[in-house]
């Protein structure tokens, strides 16, 4: 029996249309509503679930796939979302200020950044939008550089295709966090329809002056000499190809091949089936060609140029891309050992490696752990030097971009893989070395992908009710993290475990960590840490397996 439509959803649909900007996307809901109303199979709940909005607003913005209706990225949600901005602005004395807009090349981008502009300019803020899809770092870096109380990017990072999404920046250059999130959202909510929100042209474009002086500041990032590097890079069909290359030649390394097929933006994403770096098979091509080419080392950066991977070849020439824990603790020991800071502090999130901790340690710096996300490691403390997550993010140089910044991170990468070059020595080498002095840390992650987000709350509640007591054979605690975050750390002797839902994806995450002292030879403390995690992996899959019905 098909669903029938019902009057309140038919009404709120049309209240829809007749306050929706976008003749495009009112056209669009109208056909869903004609199917609605005509019986097609599906349509009604096609329907309900594209008027199930808004589109939460969280601490990481907004994010949805590009369509019409409410739950969707779509003109008229950007339009209500960003006179929710500005009232939550002006209520925080921020009225008049400089806001600055930047953008990805998705669906929609450019409309969407053009209409945030329009919107912050008629609320009588100095509206300045970047010139062009460029990386999200570089809005970042424009916060602090253009003195403004607040960025916007228009991005969806690297979500699939079908996706964009919407990101705030708080007059530090930092990812909003709580309570700010809550007010924008009640703000949002109290918006007029967006037919009724004044819009206006008188927005600036900035010049070409910013985008100069990040790749200045990015290009002194490097604390070596040596130069001599071959790199292969891909920017997996997002924004940051150009101003990789830019930044690397301000650096000094011109010895640059990008994979072809990858490094004009298509917000399509043609050859990968997700354009993350930490996909499988989104490297191939990345590492075909660093074969190829005879490289020294492979950059990988998502969309937006946030997030930076590094591939290597191993001693037998063949390639592999190092996990992001493997490069965080490298650029750790990196920045640690060259800086000249005193008392630094270094920062890296509850799902990432803690060997970070040892090193810092080692330096006689601070140490930090943080909740998941740079909104947090930005805040860790005064004298931040370096922060790091496991998903790829890397905040090489908080002085200036207060966020994960994919471009500073691989000119840093490949200031220290140039000097270890110049040393005869590789970034695998260090690796070894840091595992002699401070054990074995391996570290893995799956996810349990969803299509119904109560399924996660029902294996969280679950696991709550009765938490393990031993896994891969050791005794084991658990900790509840509410009401801090909605995740649940597991611990025992050399294994760590951190369950939680994403934030950002219909995902229940599941990070694991086992450490091995070095005792005989690496060889064999890496053997007895990769059977470990592979028990563990096994105990925490079937702990976590979705419910039957």
């Amino acid at each position: 029996m098909s669903e029938r439509l019902t009057p309140a959803l038919r009404d709120r649909a049309f209240r829809w249309i007749a306050d929706d900007v976008d003749a495009r996307t009112r056209n669009e809901l109208q056909a869903v509503v004609a199917d609605a109303l005509g019986g097609r199979p599906g349509a009604v709940a096609e329907l309900a679930d594209r008027m199930n909005g808004p589109l939460e607003f969280g601490t990481a913005g907004l994010r949805g796939p590009v369509r019409a209706g409410p739950n969707g990225m779509n003109t008229a949600v950007v339009v209500r979302t960003t006179a929710g901005v500005a009232e939550w602005l002006t209520r925080h004395g921020k009225s008049g200020g400089i806001v600055v807009i930047g953008r990805d090349a998705r669906h929609g981008s450019e409309d969407f950044a053009t209409a945030v502009a329009e919107v912050l300019a008629a609320a009588g803020f100095e509206a300045r939008l970047l010139p062009g899809p460029l990386p999200t770092p570089v809005l970042a870096f424009a916060v602090g550089h253009l003195g403004a109380v607040a960025g916007i990017q228009v991005t969806a990072s690297h979500n699939p295709p079908a996706d964009n999404g919407y990101k705030l920046y708080d007059e530090s250059g930092s990812q909003i966090v709580p309570p700010s999130d809550g007010e924008i959202e009640s703000a949002i909510a109290a918006a007029p329809g967006a037919v009724s929100v004044p819009r206006s042209p008188g927005f600036r474009v900035v010049g070409s002056d910013l985008l100069d002086a990040y790749l200045t500041r990015v290009g002194a990032l490097p604390r070596g000499s040596a130069r001599q590097l071959r790199i292969a890079a891909t920017a997996l069909h997002g924004v940051g190809a150009e101003v990789l290359t830019q930044a690397l030649a301000r650096a000094g390394f011109t010895d640059v091949h990008l994979v072809s097929e990858q490094s004009t933006p298509d917000p399509d994403f043609p050859t990968v089936s997700f354009p993350n770096p930490e996909e499988p098979g989104a490297t191939d091509l990345l590492l075909a060609l660093a074969s190829r080419v005879d490289a020294d080392v492979a950059i990988a950066l998502d969309p937006d140029a946030d997030r930076c991977a590094l591939g290597v070849p191993g001693p037998d020439g063949s390639w592999r891309m190092l996990r992001g824990d493997e490069t965080g603790v490298l650029l750790g020991e990196r920045l640690l050992s060259t800086s000249d800071s005193v008392n630094p502090l270094v920062a890296t999130t509850i799902v990432s490696s803690s060997m970070l901790g040892s090193i810092a340690a080692a330096h006689e710096a601070r140490y930090a752990e943080t909740l998941t996300g740079f909104k947090w490691l930005t805040r860790a403390g005064d004298g931040l030097l370096y922060a790091y997550e496991e998903a790829l993010g890397l905040c090489v140089n908080p002085e200036f971009v207060r966020d994960k910044d994919g471009i500073a991170a691989a000119v840093v990468a490949c200031d220290f893989a140039a000097t270890l070059k110049a040393a005869g020595r590789t970034p695998l080498d260090v690796l070894d070395e840091l595992a002699l002095r401070h054990g074995v840390y391996l570290t893995d992650q799956f996810s349990l992908r969803v299509t119904d987000l109560s399924v996660r709350e029902k294996v969280m509640s679950a696991l709550r009710a009765a938490p393990p007591r031993q896994l891969a054979g050791i005794d084991v605690a658990t900790e509840d993290l509410l009401p801090e975050t909605d995740a649940l750390r597991i611990t025992g002797a050399g294994l760590r475990v951190v369950i939680r839902p994403s934030g950002t994806e219909p995902k229940l995450k599941s990070y694991l960590q086992v450490t091995e002292p070095v005792a005989d030879s690496l060889g064999t403390a890496r053997s007895a840490a990769s059977e470990r995690l592979s028990a563990l992996r096994a105990d925490v899959e079937a702990l976590t397996t979705a419910p039957a019905e």
